[in-house]
C-alpha cells in the first residue's frame, strides 16, 4: 500500500459509514483526542491500536494493550497484517485500512429509474391499491350499494399497503442507501392489480374454454405473483444480484405451492382448490362446444353402473360375513 491511507468505518452490511484520509504512518487509533483516527466507541481504549509499516512495504496493525483487543474473523490478534480487504473489529467498531493504490470495482450499469422515484410512484401505488380493493369488493357485492363499506375496504387496503411498503423501505434504508418508499408502494400496487386481472381473466377463460384447471389451481398463480413482488422488492434494495433474487423467488413459490397442495389433500382429499367451477358467466361467452344431453345421460348411466358395482361388492361382503357368523 502507498500513501495516503484511508481508514473506513463499516456497517454490518459492509457499507462504508465514514472515511478519513491520513497522509503518513504511523496511524494511532483510539478514543483519545491525541489519536490520528478517533473512535467514538465506549468499548475502545483511549490508545487502542496503531498502524505501522511492516518493513516490506505492507501495513501491520498492532494492539496497544487494550482490554477488548483487535478482533479479526472472531479471534484476537496482538498484531495483524493488513490487506485492502482485511476487516477488523475494535470494540464495537468494524474498520479497514486502504492505500491510495487500492483497486476499485468497475463502474456499474445504472439500473435505477431516476425519473420514477418519490411521490409519483407512491401516488400511483396507492391508486392501484384503492382501485383493486374497490373492484374486488364490487365483484362480490350482492347487497345494495353502500359507499361507507367501499370506503372502509379501501382504507384497510391502503393501510395494509402502507405498512408493507414501510417494512421494505426500512430494509432498503438498512441495506441500501435510501428508503425508496414510493417505489416499494408502487410494487405492491402492481402486484394487487395483477392478482385482480388474473382472477377475472382466469375465471372467464376457464368458463369460455372449459379449462377448469385455471380455477381449481388458481391460488398457485397468486403465490407466483407474491414471489414476483418479493423479487422486485429485493431488486430495488440491492440491484446487483438479480439471479440470486430470482432463485429465492422460485424457491418460495415452490414451497408455497407445495404447502397449498398438501393442505388441500389433508382437508379435502384432493389436490385442487375446488371441485367445481364456482363462477358461471353468460352463455354468449362460451367458446368451447357444449355437451349434448345424450352425452350427459350416457355419462350418468356409466357412473350409475360403477356405483352399483361397488354396492354389489360391498353387499356381497356383508352377506358372506353374516353367513360366517351363523
Amino acid at each position: 500500500m502507498r500513501a495516503p491511507y484511508y481508514i473506513e468505518i463499516l456497517a454490518d452490511n459492509g457499507e462504508v459509514q465514514q472515511r478519513q484520509r491520513v497522509e503518513s504512518l504511523p496511524i494511532r487509533i483510539g478514543r483519545g483526542y491525541d489519536n490520528d483516527f478517533i473512535l467514538d466507541d465506549a468499548h475502545t481504549a483511549p490508545e487502542h491500536a496503531i498502524v505501522e509499516d511492516d518493513g516490506a512495504g505492507g501495513l501491520l496493525l498492532r494492539d496497544l494493550g487494550s482490554h477488548n483487543g483487535v478482533i479479526h474473523q472472531g479471534k484476537r490478534h496482538p498484531t495483524l497484517p493488513l490487506q485492502g480487504h482485511t476487516v477488523v473489529r475494535l470494540g464495537h467498531t468494524r474498520l479497514r485500512v486502504r492505500g491510495a493504490d487500492q483497486p476499485v470495482a468497475p463502474e456499474r450499469s445504472d439500473t435505477t429509474m431516476h425519473g420514477w422515484e418519490g411521490l409519483r410512484p407512491a401516488v400511483a401505488g396507492l391508486a392501484m391499491i384503492a382501485v383493486s380493493a374497490a373492484f374486488s369488493n364490487w365483484l362480490g357485492d350482492a347487497e345494495n350499494f353502500e359507499p361507507i363499506s367501499y370506503l372502509m375496504i379501501i382504507a384497510y387496503a391502503m393501510g395494509g399497503g402502507l405498512v408493507w411498503a414501510a417494512i421494505w423501505a426500512v430494509a432498503n434504508r438498512l441495506f441500501g442507501q435510501t428508503a425508496r418508499f414510493g417505489r416499494h408502494l408502487f410494487i405492491i400496487g402492481c402486484g394487487l392489480v395483477a392478482m385482480e386481472v388474473w382472477e377475472l381473466a382466469s375465471s372467464m377463460a376457464a368458463y369460455a374454454l372449459s379449462l377448469e384447471s385455471l380455477t381449481r389451481y388458481g391460488r398457485h398463480m397468486f403465490i407466483v405473483i407474491v414471489c414476483a413482488m418479493i423479487f422486485f422488492h429485493l431488486w430495488t434494495i440491492r440491484p446487483q444480484h438479480p439471479r440470486r433474487y430470482a432463485l429465492v423467488g422460485a424457491v418460495l413459490a415452490i414451497i408455497g405451492s407445495t404447502l397449498i397442495l398438501l393442505s388441500n389433500l389433508q382437508l379435502n382429499g384432493r389436490l385442487s382448490d375446488e371441485l367445481y367451477m364456482p363462477v358461471l358467466y353468460p352463455p354468449v361467452l362460451r367458446i368451447s362446444p357444449d355437451h349434448t344431453t345424450d352425452a350427459l345421460f350416457k355419462d350418468a348411466q356409466a357412473l350409475q353402473k360403477g356405483v352399483d358395482a361397488e354396492r354389489g361388492k360391498g353387499g356381497g361382503g356383508d352377506e358372506d360375513s353374516e353367513e360366517d357368523g351363523e
